[in-house]
């Protein structure tokens, strides 16, 4: 399956608009756990691998390559790195990070709500 880019036909467009190929390549798997944690500073393979438990190394060099030919990680001395377009997904993330939280909290409120019989 091909890096989804901006202007071609990605999973859920036939026009590729930018967001949604970004959501193409953001919800294969591990890609978004691979940038959680390379949120704080570079990381080796070895290290996302064990901090991923359950992710083959197969999978995450196909991650890697796909999130670096995007533009979003770079290869560098200690491993992988977010690049400034990285950075500012990351940014771009944490009201959607805020907002999940509340969600979720949310949620657990309604489930311990007595329902009406």
């Amino acid at each position: 399956m091909p890096t989804p880019r901006p202007g071609t036909p990605v999973r859920g467009s036939t026009t590729g608009r930018p967001l949604m190929a970004a959501l193409d390549l953001f919800g294969r798997r591990w890609a978004l756990r691979i940038l959680w944690e390379l949120r704080a500073g570079p990381l080796g393979a070895r290290a996302l691998l064990a901090r991923c438990e359950g992710l083959s190394s197969s999978v995450l060099y196909q991650r890697l390559r796909e999130l670096a030919s995007s533009g979003i990680i770079a290869p560098s001395a200690d491993g992988y790195e977010l690049t400034r377009l990285g950075t500012a997904l990351r940014d771009a993330l944490r009201p959607l990070d805020e907002w999940a939280i509340a969600w979720a909290q949310e949620q657990e409120h309604n489930d311990q709500e007595p329902t009406e019989r």
